[in-house]
């Protein structure tokens, strides 16, 4: 069987997989979010935080939840980190520097899980466990809560309440991501990934000699990393090490729990609004972009030129043998257009067209899914934006789901838009014109551009993978990705919830003949035109700079 041939068949399965947990995981999702009664440990929690969840929020107050959740997380986890020497279960290890534990503390509280540090080398098993394993739930259910929130606003009408923040976190948390990641967890373990609190020993090595390594409970971090689409690997090869993939299968398994609630929320939002066909017309579009980036990478990355590209069946530098190019291109597509971040191949040794695909996808807005819960909310703004574009061309006034996007509505959707692009241009900018940045980069010319271009686009759009070429411990990187994390998860945040509160608020509007219909393979169409034309317009001359340089110079 040629390797291109197994590639397709790991895609058909892929496709099938999520096709049978499409359903039965998205109708369980919107009884989750629907429902009225509060089970026993949610009871707990709620008594212990000192929160009502049968008190209905408008969107400032539910904002002001989510801002504060976060704040403190991002508190308790940077001083986990710098009294990391004084804990137990440091491994001996020291306290994180100043500016790595706010990068750090700002990366997984974000969602992003940017690591620029040796996490075998730098995080013992309380960090691991207590810190960032935990974020790694709890900021995937604050993703899934907006997302919930903006679909509330569509679904409901003259009312600015939008439900209850802290129910709908608890919620996500402890009845949608703990019980998928316990069963992820055990088939990991079978797969061969450790779980374990052991401390560092030697292992031997292949040709002589030994190795320190440490243990840690590996399985469970990486179940809920992929299925929360966060991203940070225990270890430094995050998940092209043997510990966290180790197999062909759990390779496979990674890439579908990445995509699982993801594309899963489509159904989950077509329930909550009462019209089924709406979810899959938003799951159309995201599953043709999808399935294109997975086409042109696989393309890309086996069609490389020269002796030694043909003799090895392809692009096969910086990538695992037991997962091949195919295994490889299915990682990086389905990581770059989620905000996952995790990597099992290194980005920057991909052709030059085959890392600007992996840009792209992230400058889409990581919505082919996207991550959780910020996946869905992002194409639902992109659905508005092209419902607003087809109301020009034809002369007519807006609509989505029977609510008029008028001025408001647009703006609204216009500032989500612009604040990802401006941070990631901004920053780089300032990086290339600066001195002190630019000696970071371990390449010159286009493919040093688009270390660097990648680093913010990574940062900015919450997804944590990196071109693996640039050296970003550094007090500038910490600081500015770390900034540009936070602004790029909670900005477009407000934005998200003032439209939820804004669409809630109004009277359903009744639909005529003139209404567009949203559920059909044109607007679908449609919609994946405006994703690519504005992404187009907003990034080509970054990209060109970059990647397509590069590529064409190849």
């Amino acid at each position: 069987m040629s390797s291109q041939t197994a590639g397709l068949l790991q895609l058909l399965a892929l496709i099938g997989a999520l096709a049978l947990a499409y359903r039965p995981l998205g109708d369980y999702m919107a009884r989750v979010y629907s429902s009225q009664k509060h089970y026993a440990p949610e009871r707990w929690i709620y008594r212990a935080i000192g929160a009502d969840p049968a008190v209905e929020m408008r969107w400032p107050a539910y904002l002001r939840g989510v801002l504060a959740f976060s704040a403190v997380g991002v508190l308790f986890l940077y001083g986990l980190q710098r009294l990391q020497g004084s804990l137990p279960g440091s491994l001996g290890f020291v306290s994180i520097d100043p500016d790595q534990a706010f990068n750090t503390a700002a990366s997984f509280v974000a969602n992003t899980n940017w690591q620029s540090y040796y996490g075998e080398q730098a995080m013992g098993h309380l960090v691991q466990t207590g810190g960032l394993a935990v974020q790694n739930f709890v900021s995937a259910a604050v993703g899934m809560a907006v997302a919930v929130a903006l679909v509330r606003g569509f679904a409901r009408s003259r009312t600015g309440e939008l439900g209850n923040f802290w129910s709908d976190l608890v919620r996500g948390t402890v009845r949608v991501l703990l019980p998928l990641a316990v069963i992820g967890a055990l088939v990991l373990v079978a797969c061969g990934v450790i779980q374990n609190f052991a401390g560092i020993h030697e292992v031997g090595q292949f040709g002589g000699g030994t190795r320190q390594w440490n243990g840690g409970a590996v399985a469970s971090q990486e179940v809920i990393k992929e299925l929360g689409t966060n991203g940070g690997g225990y270890f430094n090869a995050n998940s092209a090490h043997p510990f966290e993939n180790p197999t062909p299968f759990s390779n496979l398994f990674e890439v579908f729990l990445i995509l699982l609630i993801p594309f899963s929320l489509t159904r989950t939002f077509g329930r909550m609004v009462g019209n089924l066909r709406q979810g899959y017309a938003i799951l159309a579009t995201m599953g043709v972009i999808w399935v294109a980036f997975t086409a042109l990478m696989m393309w890309t990355e086996f069609a490389g030129r020269g002796p030694a590209l043909e003799v090895a069946g392809g692009a096969m530098e910086g990538k695992e043998t037991r997962f091949g190019i195919a295994g490889s291109s299915l990682f990086a597509v389905a990581t770059t257009l989620t905000s996952t971040g995790a990597v099992n191949s290194f980005h920057s040794s991909y052709t030059g067209f085959g890392g600007g695909i992996t840009l792209l996808g992230m400058q889409l807005g990581e919505i082919a899914p996207g991550g959780v819960g910020s996946g869905l909310y992002g194409m639902l703004i992109m659905a508005v934006i092209a419902v607003f574009i087809a109301g020009l061309m034809v002369g007519r006034t807006p609509e989505y789901l029977g609510k008029k996007i008028g001025t408001r509505e647009i703006k609204l959707a216009a500032c989500y838009l612009l604040v990802t692009p401006a941070l990631v241009l901004c920053f780089t900018a300032a990086a290339m014109a600066l001195p002190t940045p630019a000696d970071s980069m371990t390449n010159s010319g286009a493919h040093g551009f688009s270390e660097i271009l990648y680093a913010y686009t990574s940062g900015a759009n919450n997804n944590g993978s990196a071109f693996a070429g640039l050296n970003a411990d550094t007090q500038w990187f910490n600081s500015t990705i770390g900034i540009a994390m936070l602004l790029g998860r909670f900005l477009p945040m407000v934005f998200v919830l003032a439209l939820a509160g804004s669409l809630a608020r109004q009277k359903p509007v009744p639909e005529t003949a003139g209404t567009l219909r949203t559920d059909k393979p044109l607007y679908a169409g449609l919609l994946v035109g405006t994703i690519v034309i504005i992404t187009g317009l907003t990034y080509f001359p970054a990209l060109a700079l970059g990647p397509l340089a590069e590529g064409l110079a190849a």
